[in-house]
């Protein structure tokens, strides 16, 4: 996930490693948790695949790294084949990657976006027929926290509904411009 962050942000400018993580902080801080014994490794092996290139060097100030990195057209497609791909993973992990990918939506095309809410939606949909399922123990704080749970997957449900409408309209002016230029 965190190689799908940094790509992504690689790809609106170069950036060396302090301010990636202060960009990560700043925007995924609700999806993704960063810190430098993570960012650093992950450049290093980001270079040696030809995913990024070191552009330049700044003079430290401040704590901030010298050593600025740019996206590569390697890069950019690793990015995005990860931009559409759903691996099997946790559920905790799945809602992470998937706000990762919403925060770079912009860079997708309107099917591609609708396609990624779709499987959130159906991942969902999924899990709370689960959380319905379980039966709920005499433990008034287990019983409560079940509930919780239940509404927040509801709430994600909604909100997916919603960018999910949005999206189909787009796709469909998009589609329409498109065959009114042909």
């Amino acid at each position: 996930m965190l190689k799908l962050a940094v790509l992504g942000l690689l790809q609106r400018e170069p950036l060396n490693g302090y301010r990636l993580k202060q960009q990560l902080e700043m925007f995924m801080s609700c999806s993704i948790c960063v810190n430098y014994g993570a960012i650093y490794p992950l450049l290093k092996r980001m270079e040696e695949q030809g995913e990024v290139i070191l552009c330049a060097e700044q003079g430290q100030e401040a704590g901030q790294c010298g050593k600025v990195y740019e996206i590569t057209p390697v890069g950019k497609k690793t990015w995005y084949q990860e931009m559409l791909v759903y691996p099997h993973e946790s559920w905790v992990n799945a809602r992470s990657r998937f706000l990762i990918k919403f925060f770079f939506f912009a860079q997708l095309l309107p099917e591609e976006r609708v396609q990624l809410i779709e499987h959130r939606l159906m991942s969902c949909r999924l899990r709370l027929a689960e959380k319905k399922a379980l039966e709920i123990t005499d433990d008034l704080y287990q019983a409560k926290l079940q509930k919780r749970v239940v509404e927040v997957i509801k709430s994600e449900i909604e909100w997916l509904v919603e960018q999910l409408q949005t999206e189909q309209l787009q796709q469909n002016s998009f589609n329409q411009k498109t065959f009114e230029v042909s």
